[in-house]
């Protein structure tokens, strides 16, 4: 049953994430199940929790099917971006820039990498720019010192919430455009894992556009166009299984960093390459598809294919499997965010076309759930909902930091992410308001960095 429809409480049976046995290579074990108290109206009944609120609505119920609408722009279609500087940035400059006739940017916005974002304006003249750090304007104003039209700047939250809102923007990357009616191209997955309670209402209200722009939640977006409603039975995420698909799982135990760190097919910041290794990056994914198309968790799976040509697959009624392919290249999903419901011819030589025959073989595996707990800790938390999927991923955002800086263990990140959600289970609201949601965040960060390593360097909760 689609989330949309839903209209009955649901009785969510969920893995205790204290109630864990470790094995001799101490990869936690999920087992046994707990009721959870929820703090906002839910009633406990032996081992499952009844709960009164309502799931959100999902960006795309199953199914997508364009609407009409009259253009409001002439020419190119207008855009914002923030994030310019950042990877998924200055790939959607550059699908602009191959593309010119088709998008033009009017507003940017970065965080501190002044000198690019200076050759971004004077390539793209944008109307409107932001920095977010204010000591850095007159810097950018120096860089920009010899173009013929200085954009307006504005520096701080402040000046990416304009960005966000530029009122001849069409689709941008932001929720602070909701509300301005703006359409969402969305990147980041922190939006819907920890906002989706407050997002989606709020989308839903001024009937916004939710456009997934990953990879994987772009394959399903492109499988279900057109579809009859009722038709989507189950989502298949597709994941290169990362760095460690092959390790036995008695060697995790002895990670280091720089291990982490070598994803086999993308090449990607290193805090998402060790959510790859973990798999918390699939997991968190299986979350965002609940939000985005109201798939019910028992019908999201994760399959391991470790050449990433398989984006992503639905499963219609009638037992038919759609999948999207292509070469890992983040451009595509991009273009497709940016051009829906529109297809655009892409050069073969920035745009290498797919040669099945060439490729050879494409393999299928089960993901590991005993090399991979994440997964237990990732649907545990999605189905209690709420704030408890915004908690789980602060929580693994700062374990990932400690791991990176070598504070803990390669195994400690499930640990810390688990006793993290163990301790907000008393605290969980599942309609939270956006101030609720900005509070659990911020909880779980710093809960997650008082945990102290324990004599074997598992870390523990700090004492009282």
């Amino acid at each position: 049953m689609m989330a949309l429809n839903m209209l009955s409480p649901a009785e969510i049976k969920v893995s205790s994430f204290m109630d864990t046995t470790m094995n001799q290579y101490r990869v936690p074990k999920l087992s046994g199940k707990c009721s959870w108290r929820r703090k906002d109206s839910g009633i406990t009944v032996g081992r499952i929790v009844r709960c009164s609120a309502q799931p959100p609505p999902p960006a795309w119920p199953g199914r997508a099917v364009p609407e009409q609408v009259q253009k409001t722009w002439d020419g190119p279609k207008p855009i914002s971006i923030v994030g310019s500087t950042g990877s998924i940035g200055t790939q959607t400059l550059d699908i602009v820039a191959e593309n010119p006739d088709k998008f033009r940017v009017v507003a940017l916005a970065a965080g501190s990498n002044v000198t690019l974002l200076a050759d971004q304006v004077k390539r793209f003249k944008p109307q409107l720019v932001s920095v977010r750090d204010e000591s850095l304007v007159g810097e950018l104003k120096e860089a920009l010192a010899d173009i013929e039209h200085m954009p307006e700047i504005i520096p701080g939250d402040q000046g990416i919430v304009e960005v966000a809102r530029h009122p001849d923007a069409v689709t941008v990357p932001t929720v602070a455009a909701i509300e301005a009616g703006k359409h969402i191209a969305l990147a980041n997955k922190e939006t819907l894992i920890a906002g989706g309670p407050f997002v989606l209402p709020l989308a839903h209200k001024h009937n916004i556009k939710i456009l997934p722009a990953d990879s994987e939640h772009s394959a399903i977006f492109q499988c279900i166009q057109g579809l009859p409603e009722g038709a989507l039975r189950r989502v298949i995420l597709t994941g290169s299984g990362g760095a460690f698909r092959t390790w036995p799982v008695e060697k995790l135990k002895d990670v280091k960093v720089a291990d982490a760190l070598k994803h086999p097919n993308w090449v990607m910041g290193k805090k998402i390459t060790v959510d790859s290794a973990t798999l918390f990056n699939k997991g968190l994914e299986v979350i965002e598809a609940h939000y985005l198309f109201g798939a019910e968790y028992d019908n999201i799976e994760i399959v391991i294919h470790p050449q990433s040509i398989i984006h992503s697959m639905v499963e219609t009624q009638d037992s038919s499997v759609l999948g999207q392919l292509g070469w890992a290249d983040m451009r595509l999903p991009i273009l497709y965010t940016l051009s829906w419901p529109d297809r655009i011819h892409c050069s073969e030589v920035t745009w290498p076309r797919l040669d099945l025959c060439k490729l050879g073989s494409l393999t299928f595996e089960y993901p590991d759930k005993a090399k991979y707990p994440s997964l237990d800790l990732v649907y545990a938390a999605g189905r209690a909902g709420g704030t408890m999927t915004g908690v789980l991923s602060a929580a693994n955002e700062k374990a990932v930091e400690m791991f990176i800086d070598e504070k803990i263990s390669f195994l400690d990140i499930f640990k810390v992410v688990e006793l993290t959600c163990d301790k907000h289970r008393s605290e969980l609201v599942t309609s939270p308001s956006l101030e609720d949601i900005i509070h659990y965040d911020s909880w779980a960060r710093v809960y997650a960095a008082s945990l102290q390593l324990s004599s074997n360097r598992s870390p523990v909760p700090a004492a009282a």
